[in-house]
């Protein structure tokens, strides 16, 4: 199977309304969704998703089935482009030449950019790779400097980075504690590249990691139960999981929940809520929002 990219040319407004729509109705698998401007009068934008292991016949029934409330007449205009893909990585395409990330102590960087870490810095180092969190993302940074102010405040006992990607906030969390971090993911690649970076940052003895389905998996209870965990997720299944993953928390503790959109957040709220958690901070970046949730009667 390939990956199919769908592409639909429109004026500015309707392009950006209609990317909105596909990040809704693409949110589950996690497609890559983009909007830019096409022309170069500027009056046309495009709206773009790439769809994973699927053929150009399948994502074209795909996209128009998803997509018809949103569309003239419910089917794809005749303008659409769909394109299969090359065998390329393309996140490591996107990823060159991109420059170092600054969150707070931390800096983001890959093998080519060592040289910008100070010794007052904490250096992740971060190859491209099959796997989401490089630190260019406002949720990712959102993360790295919500658990910066944490761990200053407060030392914890047993950590989770749950939906670990590349492994970036399981490595931070390692370096500011020196102690045990449980980075787990859906996807196999992303537990493999999360361990292939902390081997790479050096603290491959500190981060463990293991490929789960999701928080209702017996070994989180076994390792369990967790007094800080963060999940840069998406908010459709933070919020499904909130039961399964509240269960796997200890009775005093922080969640650092990102990966949502700032209209995200109310649902979130109640759904964590009905767990027994508390707002306790918000951060937002380029729209992007990342909750710091308590549970128990302790300031974190």
């Amino acid at each position: 199977m390939a990956t199919i990219r769908v592409r639909i040319p429109r004026p500015e407004a309707e392009a950006k309304a209609l990317s909105e729509a596909m990040e809704a109705v693409f949110e589950e698998e996690g497609f890559p969704v983009a909007v830019f401007e096409s022309s170069a009068d500027g009056k046309t934008w495009t709206a773009e998703v790439l769809i994973l292991d699927s053929s150009v016949n399948d994502a074209r029934l795909m996209a128009e089935e998803r997509l018809a409330p949103y569309l003239d007449g419910g089917v794809l205009p005749q303008n659409v482009e769909l394109d299969e893909l090359p065998e390329i990585n393309w996140v490591a395409k996107s990823l060159e030449g991109l420059k170092p990330v600054r969150a707070g102590r931390f800096i983001v960087h890959g093998a080519h950019d060592r040289d910008v870490v100070s010794k007052h810095d904490i250096g992740l180092e971060i190859e491209a790779a099959l796997a989401f969190g490089t630190g260019h993302h406002g949720t990712t940074a959102g993360c790295l400097l919500e658990l910066q102010r944490l761990l200053q405040r407060r030392r914890y006992h047993r950590m989770l980075d749950l939906g670990t990607g590349t492994g970036v906030l399981a490595i931070a969390l390692a370096k500011l504690t020196h102690q045990r971090v449980w980075a787990t993911d859906i996807d196999p690649i992303a537990t493999e590249t999360a361990l292939g970076n902390a081997e790479l940052n050096g603290v491959g003895p500190l981060v463990k990691g293991f490929t789960a389905a999701g928080v209702d998996d017996r070994r989180f209870a076994e390792i369990g139960p967790f007094d800080l965990a963060v999940a840069n997720i998406l908010a459709k299944p933070l919020v499904k999981m909130s039961a399964h993953f509240a269960a796997v928390m200890a009775r005093k503790s922080v969640l650092v929940l990102s990966g949502l959109r700032i209209e995200d957040g109310p649902r979130i709220l109640s759904a964590y809520a009905q767990q027994g958690y508390r707002l306790e901070r918000r951060r937002e970046i380029d729209g992007w929002l990342t909750l710091t949730l308590v549970r128990g009667n302790w300031q974190p």
